[in-house]
């Protein structure tokens, strides 16, 4: 977590980041409200993300979403998504 130059606060990669990698759990749906993890609470926006919330199921949770990578992400490059959940 480093100062972003998008907004406030973002993630950043501390190594290089393969497409396709999933980055863990950004938001869990618990009825009917939708809760940000620690990684969705500081991924910011982007039109042309380099990450993407894939949905999954599990018996523990109605919903989860991960984070997954889009493209090859460079070391010290801003993680960034595009709100779906959120108007921005």
């Amino acid at each position: 977590i480093q100062q972003s130059k998008v907004n406030g606060l973002g993630l950043f990669a501390k190594e290089g980041i393969a497409q396709g990698t999933n980055l863990g759990t950004s938001h869990l749906k618990l009825g009917e409200n939708i809760i940000r993890t620690p990684l969705g609470g500081f991924i910011n926006h982007a039109n042309e993300a380099n990450c993407v919330k894939v949905e999954l199921r599990d018996e523990a949770y109605t919903k989860k979403w991960s984070l997954v990578a889009l493209r090859d992400i460079k070391k010290g490059e801003e993680l960034t998504l595009r709100y779906t959940f959120y108007n921005i």
